[in-house]
């Protein structure tokens, strides 16, 4: 292989590339999430008219005022005053015009004689005076449009206006009792199976592991109407409601267990075989060798699976849907955020701040795990010895 040297180094062109293609991949995530997070602080009208990308830049949008109706007498002459910025002080006046394709036709500040003989100032405030020679005749004010710089602006209202909403404390609280035992039960079953895959010898063993690898395939949307037909038929069997907590930790678990099983057979049978046999050959059952061997040995792989299935659960809106109700006991906090959104989008403007208020528990658990997580992935590409 060719290669470039460096004096006390020796590097190859391959390398180089694998560095690079891992410098573009880390931008590729980087940048959209920093471009998020820079949104979730701006307001709705910054969001509006200019990307995120500008939100150190002033913007500048057309829009249009309306004057009041009500003169004094001043001097011998009427006039209407007031501001087309009252409820926005950080705007500005760029130019102005009294019609839409004249924006630019007079500054701030400058007076403007109008047809009906008139005299109309806007000054870069938004605040304006508006003359006349004679009584004003108006049943409702005349507008007039300009171009309107709007500075930057970060605020903390999104995060404000999310965590504040009621019933969202609750439903975070609901996806928390949702999510932790959906991880930790399909763990504990996967890794029995895992292990029985692995080491331990009964008929039909590797028709079941390929049944259990040709789940992996199976659309998760295929299996809720059957799955849900089958919990209301036990709940009314049993006179108790189906869409309760337990049916959808099961639920999840079901949806889980293929790949926790797949991923930890693969790790668990390239641990040393050695191992095993000496365990065997000091007395021990399966059930100790599993605990106390085959656990702390296993604990990437757990570790991996666990923070898949974390992100899943936690993130998991469909599921929660058919399997749990609306009720501000059982709404999960994707599902209330879906709420505040309104039936028409209106507020919008939240999806940001929402998106890391929901991402802030599966990041403290993904950084926790963090070091089990690649050792985990690579879990049976190596043959221990």
């Amino acid at each position: 292989m060719i290669a470039a040297r460096i004096p006390g180094t020796k590097i190859t062109y391959g390398k180089v590339m694998a560095q690079a293609l891992l410098v573009f991949l880390v931008v590729v995530w980087t940048v959209p999430t920093f471009g998020l997070l820079i949104s979730s602080m701006r307001d709705k009208d910054q969001l509006i008219v200019s990307g995120w990308w500008t939100a150190l830049i002033t913007t500048e949008r057309n829009e249009r005022g309306r004057t009041g109706t009500e003169a004094v007498e001043r001097d011998g002459k009427f006039v209407i005053e007031g501001s087309f910025l009252e409820e926005d002080g950080n705007k500005s006046v760029k130019t102005w015009g009294d019609r839409i394709r004249d924006l630019g036709a007079y500054q701030p500040g400058e007076s403007a004689t109008l047809t009906d003989g008139t005299v109309f100032t806007l000054n870069e405030d938004g605040s304006y005076t508006w003359v006349s020679d004679v009584p004003f005749e108006l049943s409702r004010g005349k507008r007039f449009f300009y171009i309107a710089n709007i500075p930057p602006r970060f605020t903390f209202e999104n995060y404000l206006e999310v965590l504040s909403a009621e019933g969202f404390g609750q439903s975070f609280i609901n996806t928390l009792t949702v999510t932790v035992p959906a991880t930790i039960i399909p763990i504990l079953i996967a890794a029995f199976c895992a292990y029985a895959f692995a080491w331990m010898e009964f008929p039909g063993r590797q028709i079941l592991f390929i049944v259990v690898v040709g789940l992996l395939v199976v659309p998760l949307q295929m299996s809720l109407i059957p799955l849900l037909r089958m919990y209301n038929g036990i709940g009314d069997a049993l006179g108790v409601p189906a869409k309760t907590y337990v049916g959808i930790w099961l639920a999840h678990t079901g949806f889980g267990l293929p790949l926790a099983i797949y991923l930890l057979r693969n790790y668990i049978g390239t641990l040393p075989k050695d191992i095993i046999e000496s365990a065997k050959m000091d007395g021990a059952s399966h059930y100790h060798i599993f605990t106390r061997l085959i656990l702390p040995l296993s604990v990437p792989a757990l570790a991996s699976f666990a923070i898949f299935q974390f992100l899943w659960v936690w993130n998991d809106l469909l599921v929660a849907l058919v399997f749990l109700g609306k009720g501000d006991d059982q709404i999960v906090m994707t599902s209330k955020l879906r709420e505040l959104l309104g039936s028409r989008g209106d507020n919008w403007e939240i999806l940001t701040s929402s998106a890391f208020i929901s991402i802030i528990v599966p990041l403290g658990v993904f950084l926790s795990l963090q070091r089990y997580f690649v050792r985990g992935l690579l879990a049976g590409s190596v043959k221990g010895g």
